[in-house]
Formats: structure tokens, C-alpha cells, sequence
């Protein structure tokens, strides 16, 4: 019986993935696009509601994601890579995962703690937190904090994919991609 190395992701970590590039790229559109809209506006409220709501949305799906990591079908990392890749790379997926944990739980602890409402599709969440308009101030700065650091881990982690796929020319990047079918 032969115990085969599978070579891409399986099928619902890659849509996985990047279903959650596409909710993530939602959730920092609607933060980013809001300021763009007076105070207290339809249009910037609805904005910062779907902020809340595509983020909580990342929550969910990265337990899955996870959950299809452990799983399902995971090509096992490149040994002949060096070190210095292979660490960086470790922790960067690490960083990663945090962010789409420590994020949305930020948020929510936020708005529990502006005593405001964390709705989501529909429902309204319970607070993680009483009411507390300086928890809030602290924790919306630490939420931010981390927001601004995500665009450079994003932005590493999609040069790091293009540096394997251009420079290296391995399979690192191909093992992610959906599979093409021919017709």
C-alpha cells in the first residue's frame, strides 16, 4: 500500500482560500470606502455594517478552513527550500491565520465594549464584553493596529506566492490555483 504525498491542496481548502481572499478584500474595501461618506450617513453606516458583518464572516470560515487543512489533502512543504524560506514562510501562515482569528474577535470585543450592537446576516451577536468606553478607545487602536499590519502580510504573502511562481518557477503557487479541466 502506497502512502502518496498528495501535490495540491485539496478542492475546499483551495476555494477556501480563496473565497476568503475575496470576503477579506470586502471587508477592507467597505473600512476603507466608508471615509468617503459623511458621519452618520446610509451609506457609511451600511459600509461599517458589512465591515462588521464580512469580518465575522472570515471567523467563521477560517475554523473550516482549518478544519480542511487538517483533513484534506496538504502537499507537505518543499525540504530542499532553505531555511530561510522555509521559517519565514511557517510563521507568515501563522501570522496569517492569527489575523483571521485575532481580527474579527477584536472587532466584536470592540463594539461590545462601545456597547454597541455586532450584527450579523441577520442576527445580533451577544457581547464578549461590558460596556466600556476606554477598553474601547484601546481596543479599536490595537483592531486598527493589526488591520494596517494585515495589508503587509497579505501583500508578502502574494509576493512570496508570485517570487515562487516567477523566480523559482516551482509548484508552490500551481498547488493553490483551482484546477483548469480541459473541455
Amino acid at each position: 500500500m502506497s502512502t502518496r504525498l498528495p501535490l495540491r491542496y485539496g478542492r475546499l481548502s483551495i476555494g477556501l482560500h480563496w473565497l476568503m481572499l475575496l470576503l477579506i478584500a470586502a471587508v477592507y474595501a467597505c473600512i476603507e470606502l466608508k471615509s468617503n461618506f459623511p458621519k452618520g450617513s446610509e451609506t457609511r453606516e451600511l459600509l461599517k455594517h458589512w465591515h462588521f458583518m464580512l469580518g465575522l464572516a472570515v471567523f467563521a470560515l477560517v475554523w473550516l478552513r482549518l478544519l480542511a487543512r487538517l483533513i484534506g489533502p496538504t502537499p507537505p512543504s518543499d525540504a530542499n527550500a532553505p531555511r530561510w524560506e522555509r521559517i519565514p514562510a511557517r510563521l507568515m501562515h501563522l501570522a496569517l491565520y492569527a489575523l483571521m482569528i485575532g481580527l474579527p474577535l477584536l472587532g466584536w470585543a470592540l463594539l461590545s465594549a462601545a456597547g454597541k450592537p455586532t450584527p450579523f446576516f441577520g442576527l445580533e451577536l451577544p457581547p464578549l464584553l461590558p460596556a466600556d468606553r476606554a477598553l474601547a478607545g484601546q481596543l479599536k487602536t490595537v483592531h486598527e493596529f493589526l488591520g494596517q499590519a494585515g495589508y503587509w502580510l497579505i501583500g508578502l504573502h502574494a509576493a512570496a506566492a508570485l517570487y515562487h511562481h516567477y523566480l523559482r518557477r516551482d509548484d508552490v503557487l500551481q498547488r493553490m490555483l483551482p484546477q483548469r479541466h480541459p473541455s
